[in-house]
């Protein structure tokens, strides 16, 4: 007996849907088996091939979809010549036949509850009603403000239909940090099924790769397509005495912008598009420089590095809004992307180099928590099972 998990990220911009279900994925294979006794087999479904880089748990693949990318006008065709009704009916038809065909017994899907331009409408019934496979909505702990967040979930035909599509939402966070129910962002009609499980942080996968040499200070800003100002701003800023810096500008970062940051940085700076082991160089730094996504966050929420988030502030208030919690936490430092200046990351980075950051008082141990919660979906999915079959035959 196996037990098998599917996930799915949309991955329209940046690689932190992805990579928040991959490090989902090394907790389930890691705690199911030891909680069930059942070996774990899974597939990730994500939507940018540069996903693909990132290893995987023994007996676990990567399933890529044709992309979509973000435009002024929605969503559309990343590389395909077709319109988006046309992709999403490709992706979703993907997604069907994969899950067809290995019969998952948990399905998890990142943020959005049914894809991108409603893909995984029919995915979802068709698990619950033709597979009886248990399913979670994974979510941030900050959607965005709460109107925008009400709109996106009657743009979905309302919380009740999300509700009738899923068994539990987890809300990647801790509530005495930010509740997103007690904001508004999730409404009622799903807040009974939400389950706040702690920062996904401490237990990420460790991948190898080489640590920068010591002491140096980290600039990161994820995927890198928007992460021009804050790189830019780092390599013209003054780099502590007797370190040297790091840039990692994201595989996605437009190479103009990368050549330009690389042509800016000074000798004692080294500007990388990617790196192997970014929670490493994360956890070994003297102080860290990022912008505010979840991803980002998590991994330095891990360690007791120095932090200075510099949040997006375009397309959502979901950046601002987890950096200002997370300040007002106590966890990190935050300025606004219009302060994000040389001269105010050299005043940042001369004090955050001889300090350590404390963040014990933060629940960090959501991915721990994941196997028990995962056994539980999949028991009760079984034991429904079981009771619906007997019902027939007593008919």
């Amino acid at each position: 007996m196996s037990i098998t998990v599917a996930l799915y990220s949309h991955d329209s911009v940046g690689l932190g849907h992805a990579r928040r279900n991959r490090a989902i994925a090394y907790a389930l294979a890691a705690d199911l088996p030891r909680i069930t006794g059942e070996r774990v087999r899974g597939v990730l479904i994500a939507g940018h091939p540069d996903a693909t880089k990132d290893s995987l748990p023994p007996g676990w693949d990567w399933m890529i979809l044709p992309g979509v990318t973000r435009t002024r006008e929605g969503y559309a065709s990343r590389r395909l010549d077709m319109s988006m009704d046309k992709l999403a009916a490709l992706r979703g038809s993907a997604v069907s036949a994969a899950l067809d065909a290995i019969s998952p017994d948990l399905f998890i899907v990142d943020r959005h509850a049914f894809g991108v331009a409603g893909e995984l409408k029919g995915v979802l019934e068709n698990l619950r009603e033709r597979h009886r496979c248990a399913t979670v909505l994974g979510l941030r702990e900050v959607l965005d403000t709460p109107e925008v967040a009400r709109e996106e979930w009657e743009r979905l035909g309302g919380a009740d239909v999300v509700a009738g599509a899923y068994d539990a939402v987890w809300v990647y966070g801790d509530p005495g940090v930010y509740d997103p129910v007690r904001t508004g962002e999730i409404p009622a009609a799903l807040a009974t099924r939400c389950i706040s499980t702690g920062y996904l942080a401490h237990g990420r996968p460790d991948d190898p790769g080489a640590a920068g040499t010591q002491p140096y200070v980290l600039t990161v800003v994820g995927g890198g397509s928007d992460g021009r100002r804050v790189s830019l701003a780092a390599a013209h800023a003054r780099v502590p005495a007797g370190h040297r810096q790091i840039i990692v500008t994201g595989p996605q970062m437009p190479v103009e912008d990368f050549e330009e940051i690389h042509a800016s940085a000074g000798e004692e700076t080294t500007v990388l598009r990617s790196a192997r082991n970014v929670p490493a160089l994360i956890r070994d730094a003297a102080a860290v420089i990022c912008m505010g996504g979840y991803n980002s966050l998590a991994e330095v929420m891990a360690t007791d590095t120095p932090a200075l988030v510099v949040p997006r502030s375009s397309r959502r208030a979901e950046q601002p809004r987890r950096a200002a919690a997370l300040a007002a936490a106590g966890a990190v430092d935050t300025i606004t992307a219009e302060q994000c200046r040389p001269e105010a990351l050299s005043a940042w980075l001369s004090g955050a180099v001889h300090r350590r950051a404390g963040r014990d008082h933060i629940d960090l141990d959501g991915l721990t928590r994941l196997g028990d919660l995962a056994a539980a979906h999949i028991t009760a999915q079984q034991q429904d099972r079981t009771s619906r079959l007997e019902a027939a035959d007593a008919r």
